[in-house]
């Protein structure tokens, strides 16, 4: 009776693809493939973060900043739970699997909306610069200094003058409140940027086209990033969940085989 216990335990434990080896080393070779992915959408969240914080301020909603921000989390996230999903593998612990199960439904269920977030914003965000750019620039420069520094770097990278056009500049609160000043547009509009360069408003001076589209261009570019890399990413987790479920039954069935068996041996 002992030999055919054994006999049936090997049997069980070695069935091929379906084999409790085989799904451990399964879900460790996922996890692996899961923690280059957690540190990749981690290191894509900060890169999207420090490479757009300084024109963050300018935006009318936070849309941008949560999708941010849930991607670096998630991506945080990720590296803690390949490790706790790899104890559970290599331990057969069912406890450690399904939480680590857990954890990946919760990071599919935060990279969707994050992804799904960014081509919905992605789509609307012209319109709200149409509709807050040229307003933040008018109300808020030298009153804002966040705002003063983003627009001014706005200007320059983007070779760009005024939300729509550098015509703009002469309804805002700057120019209309600061007499000591004989400039038509701030330096930043400047081809070649000095102090008090923006005193003359010819072409060969300033720039004369709008910032909107540019800056548009920029903040699609990153959401659309940041929206492949959430979608691209969460269909991974699919596989870890299925893998670490299919495990957790397997480890299952060997110890309530193995419980029967020893009760067996006791018997006899």
């Amino acid at each position: 009776m002992m030999k055919m216990n054994k006999r049936r335990q090997k049997q069980f434990k070695d069935e091929g693809l379906c084999s409790l080896q085989f799904l451990k080393y399964s879900v460790c070779v996922f996890n692996t493939l899961f923690l280059i992915s957690g540190a990749a959408v981690l290191a894509v969240g900060v890169w999207t973060l420090i490479e757009s914080h300084t024109y963050v301020s300018l935006l009318s909603t936070i849309t941008y900043q949560v999708a941010t921000y849930v991607l670096m989390g998630t991506g945080g996230l990720a590296l803690i739970v390949g490790i706790i999903g790899c104890i559970g593998a290599l331990k057969e612990n069912r406890a450690a699997l399904m939480m680590y199960a857990c954890f990946l439904l919760l990071i599919f269920l935060l990279e969707a909306a994050a992804g799904i977030l960014c081509y919905m914003y992605e789509s609307v965000i012209k319109e709200g610069l149409k509709q807050n750019l040229g307003l933040s620039m008018i109300k808020s420069y030298r009153y804002d200094i966040d705002k003063t520094a983003a627009i001014d770097g706005l200007q320059q990278e983007f070779q760009c003058c005024g939300a729509n056009n550098y015509s703009e500049w002469k309804k805002s609160n700057w120019l209309v409140n600061m007499k000591k000043t004989n400039n038509t547009v701030p330096d930043s509009c400047c081809r070649t940027y000095m102090t008090n360069c923006g005193v003359s408003s010819h072409p060969s001076n300033i720039y004369h086209d709008g910032c909107i589209d540019g800056l548009h261009g920029y903040l699609k570019k990153h959401l659309i990033i940041i929206g492949a890399v959430g979608l691209g990413v969460c269909l991974l987790q699919i596989f870890g969940i299925v893998l670490s479920c299919c495990l957790s039954s397997k480890i299952k069935q060997w110890n309530n085989l193995r419980l029967q068996s020893n009760h067996a041996t006791e018997y006899y």
